[in-house]
């Protein structure tokens, strides 16, 4: 009975919170702007780890490689928000030749950043401002809203929303009820859908696929995995190890993000057996004590090595000299993209617009 009763609230509570989304998308939206450039926006409908920052990293390299000059503008979620003595609060400068750490910027732009070196990270809850940094301080030509379906007030040349299709809707219920931070029929504008982690559920991919033809007729549909690269000790990316360095060695893996599942599956996949795996929160902040049950209990299973995805690495650099007798390592992961030419294909039509 209890049970039955959180639920209805939260279904009232859900209510509640669709009206005001769809209130704020009219709102926003009847004033949106367009800003001098192009603008393309890779986000999601839903909470939780959909492979979008793989997505932004590819999108970024690739327009990168095509002579574009691109800026990556991210919110920096749960980073630590740096205030002036009027109160207040300032963005991290970011992009290249600046130095700030993962607090500063939050894990997945610190960790784009230390990746793709020349193009600039900058982290700002208002993107319109973070563009106007993009153009007057880097001349930047095309900005990429990392996490941008929600940022309504902003006109978009290319509107690309990742599906996870493992868990595309989750319960199809809205916050708090649900994962869904729109309504589905906000799918609508979406341009180009990229479902990611296909190879985890092929069978649901049909059915999602069907669902978005139906609802979308004109959006381009395309299919994606994860694959494992590599690992590399941690603070040393430059010494990349191929995928089957690990082969059919017993590791610790640790991680705190939004689909444990996933990196878990892509260890599976290069052949390594996971003797133990923690779970931590998304964005979970670590400390000494974390690090130390984690290498604690690995040693009592003789496991020597433990491994961690590279967001999680950004927030444990620190914390590393705790390891002494362990080896910590971090698993690299790339986009399998299918019709890789005909989505890049895609991506450069919004310059002849």
């Amino acid at each position: 009975m209890p049970a039955g009763i959180a639920r209805f609230f939260l279904f009232l509570l859900s209510l509640v919170y669709g009206l005001m989304v769809r209130v704020l998308i009219f709102l926003n939206r009847l004033f949106a702007g367009r800003l001098p450039c192009k603008v393309i926006s890779a986000g999601n409908i839903t909470l939780g780890g959909t492979g979008k920052t793989v997505l932004v990293e590819y999108i970024a390299r690739y327009l990168k490689s095509q002579g574009k000059r691109v800026a990556i503008l991210t919110r920096g979620y749960k980073r630590k928000v740096i205030r002036s003595a009027r109160s207040e609060a300032k963005p991290p400068p970011g992009g290249p030749g600046h130095k700030v750490t993962s607090e500063e910027m939050g894990d997945e732009p610190y960790m784009l950043q230390q990746k793709l070196k020349d193009i600039p990270v900058i982290v700002d809850s208002d993107r319109s401002r973070a563009a106007k940094r993009a153009l007057d301080d880097f001349t930047c030509d095309t900005v990429i809203l990392d996490d941008g379906f929600q940022q309504w007030r902003i006109k978009k040349d290319l509107e690309i929303v990742i599906i996870d299709a493992a868990n595309p809707f989750g319960n199809r219920h809205m916050l708090p009820r649900g994962i869904l931070r729109e309504p589905l029929s906000s799918l609508k504008r979406a341009d180009i859908f990229v479902l990611t982690k296909v190879d985890l559920a092929p069978e649901g991919a049909e059915a999602l696929k069907g669902f978005l033809r139906k609802l979308v007729p004109g959006a381009q549909i395309f299919e994606s995995a994860h694959q494992p690269l590599g690992f590399y000790p941690l603070g040393d990316p430059g010494a990349l190890q191929g995928p089957d360095s690990l082969r059919d060695k017993t590791v610790t893996l640790f991680s705190g993000i939004g689909d444990p599942c996933s990196f878990e599956e892509l260890i599976k996949k290069a052949g390594v057996s996971a003797g133990l795996s923690f779970r931590f929160p998304d964005h979970h902040c670590y400390s000494q004590e974390d690090l130390k049950k984690v290498f604690e209990d690995s040693r009592k299973k003789n496991i020597k090595t433990v491994v961690t995805t590279e967001k999680d690495a950004a927030r444990i650099a620190d914390l590393k000299d705790a390891a002494k007798d362990m080896q910590i390592l971090v698993l690299r992961i790339g986009l399998k993209l299918e019709e890789e030419e005909k989505f890049d294909e895609r991506l450069l039509g919004v310059y002849s617009l």
